[in-house]
């Protein structure tokens, strides 16, 4: 139906179907609804925050519809919750009411392992709008809709939140690789840059800065080749490297990238001072917005 909606209550008790005379009284009610179930879920969320620690508070919380994969018919969306607290992206079937529901989230990421993408147009993969997608650290595709362009905006903002936040208190992140068949380290350091060492003797093999990576490819599978800039002579060194976990490694210098721009940008970091404080939330109630 056109113009029409229902609301959804987390115990999955439904309104049923309200139509709407014009499309702008359906988007008046959907914002109106919206608002309130974030502002209630809002005061929720800080209730909660206060029960955990800092490094695992609470930045956002909401409904969206993770569409199945390879499929081919728009109905094939689940409802599903995600909640960004601390270092994860959390997924759930139904919102956590109980300390211990944390535990049984649906699936769990380290949100500085994985990539998050708002979709353009030409990007749909269906008539839905509003949408983005997560690759996950194993580099799988989920692809999730949400109701309102402002729910995306809201989402697209407490992720680039999380994940700065979480840059910022890890600050480095090893991962395990392979040089000519010797196993080495690479660690990506938020003050340093880039530091390649030998896993067994300790010794530094290579370190170059953030600002002296000026480009880098993959083979999709486990190969990373960069290209430094040699401050001195200014000439292209290039360092291939191997790893087992490949989408989290790229993920992982992304992220700490997004949070070296951050950081030139003064406005962003003092917003950061008060995000645990507001958090971001899209409501645990949910609504759906026929067409």
């Amino acid at each position: 139906r056109q113009n029409a909606f229902q609301v959804i209550a987390v115990d999955g008790v439904c309104s049923g179907i309200i139509q709407c005379l014009s499309a702008e009284d359906c988007i008046d009610w959907l914002q109106a609804i919206a608002s309130n179930i974030s502002n209630l879920t809002k005061h929720n969320i800080k209730k909660i925050n206060r029960n955990f620690p800092v490094n695992q508070q609470i930045v956002y919380m909401g409904w969206t519809e993770e569409r199945e994969q390879d499929s081919l018919q728009d109905r094939m969306y689940t409802p599903k919750f995600l909640a960004l607290r601390g270092s994860s992206l959390y997924k759930f079937i139904a919102p956590p009411v109980t300390t211990w529901d944390w535990t049984r989230a649906e699936k769990t990421f380290s949100v500085y392992e994985i990539m998050c993408k708002i979709l353009k147009d030409s990007d749909l993969l269906d008539r839905r709008k509003h949408c983005f997608s997560v690759q996950s650290e194993s580099g799988e595709d989920l692809y999730f809709s949400v109701e309102l362009e402002s729910d995306l905006t809201l989402w697209e903002k407490a992720f680039q939140t999380a994940t700065f936040l979480e840059v910022e208190r890890i600050q480095c992140k090893t991962y395990a690789c392979v040089l000519e068949s010797h196993l080495m380290g690479l660690t990506i350091d938020f003050s340093m840059g880039f530091v390649c060492f030998d896993a067994a003797t300790k010794a530094v093999l290579w370190r170059y800065k953030f600002s002296q990576l000026k480009g880098s490819s993959d083979d999709g599978k486990s190969k990373i080749k960069f290209l430094f800039q040699n401050q001195d002579t200014k000439q292209i060194e290039a360092k291939e490297l191997e790893f087992s976990n490949l989408f989290a490694v790229l993920h992982c210098i992304h992220s700490f990238f997004a949070a070296k721009v951050a950081c030139l940008d003064p406005l962003y970091v003092g917003s950061q001072a008060t995000t645990s404080a507001a958090p971001t939330t899209s409501g645990t109630g949910k609504l759906k917005y026929t067409t």
